[in-house]
């Protein structure tokens, strides 16, 4: 199983580019800005696209995504997402006025995206890989995904705070190889953290005694400019796991 990083930020600027995890070269985990490193190619292979959150940066590339492949899908593209995530996209994004509503185009019974719904504890298959759906805590419903295949398995906080079940559910499972978990702010800027539903390095830390697996641990959606000062206190925070930031244009291989 191949991951690419297409874009972790949490912000936008120079070579930044927001959340967009490409797994093998059909499956998305959110659409956020950086969907645009794909190519034309590269976008009509997508099959899948699993979303953690409502949030514009998690989404704005998918309605710029689908657009370009209306004559070449022959089958829908699968959103899948919670509920009320779906609900949200349906009602300020692909509404006509917004965006299009490529749910009916070009008919309702042959669409070139498709929404499904998805519930935390909900696992999916697709090929060979198993993608389950983990709640989490932030400001909207949202979710964590666990990804794996007969070889590897990677999970992805999607943006959250303090919580038990992101942290039980992963649990749950024999075995973990790469943890990207997010932590938007710095110490600092604790309160403001807490107030966002968002991880800075000090509660991550609290958080990551939970955990039974010591997986590769990558760090993403840092504030821009905050980079180095969120990873130094991290680092200074977590014994248990060498700690990494993720980078735009990462490879790995599960």
């Amino acid at each position: 199983m191949k991951l690419r990083v297409l874009g972790c930020s949490g912000g936008i600027g120079a070579d930044l580019s927001t959340t967009s995890l490409l797994v093998d070269d059909d499956i998305l985990i959110d659409g956020g800005t950086g969907v645009t490193e794909l190519s034309l190619e590269e976008m009509a292979k997508i099959r899948h696209i699993f979303v953690t959150h409502s949030h514009l940066d998690h989404i704005a590339g998918i309605p710029m995504l689908i657009d370009p492949l209306f004559e070449q899908i022959t089958a829908p593209v699968v959103l899948h997402a919670r509920q009320e995530t779906i609900q949200v996209l349906k009602d300020h994004i692909f509404n006509w006025q917004v965006w299009p509503d490529f749910s009916q185009l070009p008919s309702a019974e042959n669409p070139v995206l498709r929404f499904q719904v998805m519930s935390p504890g909900q696992q999916i298959g697709v090929d060979n890989r198993s993608i389950e759906m983990i709640a989490v805590n932030h400001v909207v419903p949202a979710a964590g995904y666990r990804v794996q295949n007969g070889v590897g398995c990677f999970a992805f906080s999607g943006d959250t705070t303090s919580n038990d079940a992101f942290w039980e559910a992963l649990n749950r499972h024999d075995n973990l190889d790469l943890l990207i978990v997010e932590s938007a702010f710095a110490d600092e800027d604790r309160e403001l953290s807490s107030k966002a539903h968002h991880y800075c390095p000090q509660l991550l830390a609290d958080d990551l005694k939970k955990l039974q697996h010591r997986p590769r641990l990558y760090l993403t959606h840092l504030k821009p400019g905050s980079e180095d000062i969120i990873l130094a206190q991290c680092r200074g925070h977590i014994d248990e796991l060498p700690v990494y930031r993720l980078c735009g244009g990462e490879h790995f291989k599960l």
